[in-house]
């Protein structure tokens, strides 16, 4: 008499939760392509070195795998490339993370960085929203200006449907404000674009999002 098999608990099929967006203006040329499953590595070339270092932060808190080139005219300024690279960002995650069926959805982290507490909530939610609440006592942080920073989370929230929240509760350095803004908005996106093991569902009671 053969012995009955093994219970085996169903498992559920894993989607290829990845993206590529490329982006062609007169002012930028952008790709951006990101593993939402990945493990936070970061190959990043944008030509605006403390951005470079944002977004590779970006990446790795998230354990959103990042690969980012980007040519924009710096020969005027780093406006351009700086939105345009948080737009394909806004748009590369919503491709990647499709229908939302299954992912947790929200997510929240308040991170210190010495003197700088700055904390982040956020809502996959398709309706885009930004509240940015961050005062950098100086304009710029090298040659970098620091009115940069809101512009990207804009356009990050406005074309990957997000509902924004970055609330600071302490600084007095700008360097570490903005790298404590890109890790907590980092830490809240590895929260929200997980899977959740016991939903299998779209985490909305209205049947969309």
């Amino acid at each position: 008499m053969r012995a009955p098999a093994a219970y085996k608990a169903p498992q559920r099929e894993t989607a290829m939760r990845q993206a590529t967006i490329t982006r062609k203006t007169s002012e930028t040329a952008i790709e951006v392509r990101l593993d939402l499953d990945g493990t936070g590595r970061a190959d990043v070339k944008t030509g605006v070195g403390f951005f470079d270092h944002m977004l590779d932060q970006l990446a790795r808190h998230s354990l959103i795998d990042m690969t980012i080139r980007a040519e924009g005219d710096l020969h005027i300024d780093d406006h351009h490339t700086v939105e345009d690279v948080g737009i394909a960002i806004g748009q590369a995650l919503a491709k990647a993370v499709g229908d939302k069926k299954g992912i947790r959805r929200y997510g929240h982290f308040a991170l210190a960085m010495d003197d700088a507490q700055v904390a982040c909530a956020l809502d996959l939610s398709a309706r885009p929203f930004l509240i940015f609440t961050l005062q950098f006592p100086t304009a710029k942080i090298g040659t970098f200006d620091t009115e940069l920073v809101r512009e990207f989370f804009q356009a990050l929230a406005t074309h990957g449907g997000i509902t924004l929240h970055i609330d600071q509760r302490h600084g007095l350095n700008s360097h570490h404000i903005a790298e404590a803004a890109f890790k907590s908005v980092a830490k809240s996106l590895r929260m929200a674009v997980e899977k959740d093991p016991r939903n299998d569902a779209l985490p909305s009671t209205k049947g969309a999002l």
